[in-house]
Parts: structure tokens; sequence; C-alpha cells
């Protein structure tokens, strides 16, 4: 898998977009479907050529792009929430990153997940309940975990519980990505001009 800038952009995208919809979803009780959509296809796309491919095409990650040039374009209007998420996400793939074990638990059930899509289709409740549930089992104790803040009756309503811990498994599975592709927490710090050149080649 390349290594360009460009490629890095995508998969750093990938984890502010899940960023985001956690967040609406935390506070609203709703986000965008097909952006959902976009970002939990990527736990199913195994056998990916190109970082583009794993979303799709640019367009899977379009609001992920434009989230990440807001943040690293104006300091000002940087969401406080969504940046911990995203940097909490970076942390516990690292973690995960050295657990063999678990990475293979994963890969395992989300084929079984993927198995039954002729039954349950990735936007049903179900499914988000079966990731939601493998987020729990796996990436929950590796700790420490995500608190997700928000309106409590959104919180607290379980299909969106579900889909949020879908979500935070799709911003690991970006992570990964990212990481794969050169991505490095100094990068995150220091790099962020190369990345905002990208963020606006791509937007055009």
């Amino acid at each position: 898998m390349s290594h360009s800038k460009y490629d890095q952009t995508l998969a750093l995208a990938g984890i502010y977009q899940a960023a985001s919809l956690v967040k609406q979803i935390a506070n609203k009780g709703k986000a965008n479907n097909a952006q959902i959509e976009s970002s939990l296809e990527t736990l199913f796309r195994f056998d990916a050529n190109t970082v583009e491919e794993v979303y799709g095409n640019v367009d899977g990650v379009r609001h992920g792009i434009k989230v990440l040039q807001q943040h690293i374009s104006d300091k000002s209007s940087r969401d406080i929430e969504i940046t911990k998420y995203v940097v909490s996400l970076i942390m516990l793939e690292k973690k995960l990153s050295s657990s063999p074990g678990m990475l293979e638990t994963i890969d395992r059930r989300l084929k079984e997940i993927e198995a039954q899509f002729s039954f349950f289709s990735l936007e049903h409740e179900n499914t988000y309940a079966k990731i939601g549930a493998l987020y729990k089992d796996t990436i929950s104790t590796l700790g420490p975990k995500i608190i997700v803040s928000g309106e409590q009756p959104y919180l607290s309503n379980e299909y969106n519980a579900s889909k949020v811990r879908a979500l935070l498994l799709a911003g690991i599975r970006s992570a990964v990505l990212w990481r794969q592709c050169g991505g490095s927490r100094w990068q995150f710090i220091f790099g962020r001009k190369a990345y905002l050149n990208e963020c606006e080649k791509i937007l055009g």
C-alpha cells in the first residue's frame, strides 16, 4: 500500500468522519445515514488494494475531509470533543496493534457479520447491534474507554449506543489504515500544513 500524503489524508479523514458522526448521534440522536453507511462499509472491505477503495471512493469520506480541513485551518472553530475522540481512537489503535489475538477475533467476527448480510443489511439494527457488541467485547477492554458525552436520552437509547460503538470501531479501522500509510502522532501534531494542502486539493 502506498504511503502518499493523499492516502494518509483520506485515512485521517476517516477517523474524523467517525468521530463527527459519533458526536452528532450523541447530541442530536441522528446523523446522515449515507455518511454512517460509508464509514461502516470500511469494516467489510477486507481486500481493498488502495485507500480510496476502502472508502468506496473519495465521496465516501468527503464529510471527514471537510471536518479535518476545518479543524486544521481554524483553531478557533476546532471542536474539542471531536478532537478528543480522534486522539483516543489513535491511542486505542496503537494498543490494538500489539494485540494480534484481538485483531484476529475482530477479523473473524466481522466476517461472520458480513455472512449474514443476505438476512440483515448493513444498516439493519441487528447489524448495528452485532458490530456494537464486537466493539464492546474487544476495543472497550483495552482501556482507557472512550467516554462519549451528549444528551442522556440519546445516549441511553440502545440503538443509538450500538451505532456509536459501531462508528468507533470504524474510526479504529481508519486509524489502522492511517498508521499503515505511515501516519504517526508526530505528523498529527506537526504535519498539519501538509494535510491541509491535501484537503484543499481534494475538495477543490
